[in-house]
């Protein structure tokens, strides 16, 4: 098993900016990619971005793409989300997930997640 807990969530301001982090324990060798995922209220859970083992690969929602950088630290089984030029529609609770494969956006294809941190974005 997999456990993974997420950081850094809180109220900014519009054009403000967050570091959010994920850190694994347990059985952190049963992953390779780590993703980020979002949840607005009455929405449905949405991609943001995903990153493959050694970071050669990643990917990124259109709306998020030039504001938000997806990094890791494997020595410290850590996954960042660096989000800059935040907007009130990037208000959701924002979850990490961990899998196997290549880096997908489908998450289902990912098995582990954590329990969510919530981001509000103030206009």
């Amino acid at each position: 098993q997999v456990q993974l807990v997420e950081s850094g969530g809180g109220l900014v301001q519009a054009g403000g900016s967050l570091r959010l982090a994920c850190t694994a324990s347990g059985h952190t060798f049963s992953y390779s990619i780590m993703g980020w995922f979002r949840q607005a209220p009455g929405k449905e859970r949405e991609f943001v971005a995903t990153m493959s083992r050694v970071g050669t690969i990643t990917k990124y929602a259109d709306s998020v793409k030039g504001r938000f950088t997806i990094s890791r630290d494997n020595a410290k089984n850590t996954v960042y989300l660096q989000m800059n030029s935040l907007k009130p529609e990037d208000t959701a609770v924002y979850y990490c997930a961990a899998g196997v494969g290549a880096p997908t956006i489908d998450p289902d294809d990912y098995n582990y997640w954590g329990q969510g941190t919530q981001v509000t974005v103030s206009s």
